[in-house]
């Protein structure tokens, strides 16, 4: 793919994370290509369908919150700080976050396209298998006593970070990433016997 080719996709797939903002899932191709400055019939030379597009601009917050997630916590040897970490890199940025408010869309509307509803759930599974590994490894070392068997455990995280997700691209006036991180690693707490103690190594970008 040539470079400009590449990057009239990538304008394109922010052009679909901005009209989903505006439009929600059901968004047109219409509403893209007004979003990108150009006609539909350009934008459907870079993408078969809206569904397809709509799929490739959710793939940055697939990488976000699993590859990367990965990625940044490799280094870090202390189970308990790498729990920490993981939960505070796991929610939106704040409630004007795009790639949270695509997923987010694109789950309301899973009944109608399945594709949708194949994709979150894959991510879903993905994040619950990073959790649950980070704390089985954590309970052999002797870091952890679970509460629970791991993988209930890992299902409530990752569904807690959706929820909390969802609560401040809606705007509740009481959930911030800070507030959010908190009650997570409350939850975690219990769950794994340990205080968790390291601070949000993302609290001072919150400042």
């Amino acid at each position: 793919m040539s470079v400009g080719r590449k990057q009239r996709r990538e304008s394109l797939i922010a052009a679909a994370r901005r009209a989903v903002a505006e439009h929600g899932a059901d968004v047109r191709l219409k509403d893209v290509a007004q979003q990108a400055g150009l006609t539909p019939g350009a934008v459907l030379y870079h993408f078969p369908d809206i569904q397809t597009l709509l799929v490739e601009a959710n793939r940055a917050g697939v990488e976000r919150f699993y590859d990367e997630r990965l990625r940044t916590v490799a280094a870090i040897a202390d189970p308990a700080e790498k729990l920490v970490v993981t939960i505070a890199s796991g929610l939106p940025h704040d409630s004007d976050d795009e790639a949270v408010r695509l997923m987010c869309e694109l789950g309301g509307a899973a009944g109608r396209y399945p594709v949708y509803g194949a994709m979150l759930t894959s991510l879903y599974d993905r994040q619950v298998s990073m959790y649950q590994l980070l704390l089985e490894t954590g309970a052999a070392a002797g870091a952890f006593v679970l509460a629970q068997p791991s993988l209930t455990i890992a299902r409530n995280i990752v569904a807690l970070e959706d929820a909390y997700g969802y609560r401040m691209v809606a705007r509740h006036p009481m959930i911030d990433r800070r507030a959010a991180t908190e009650l997570i690693l409350d939850y975690a707490r219990l769950a794994t016997g340990h205080p968790l103690d390291h601070p949000n190594p993302y609290d001072k970008e919150l400042r």
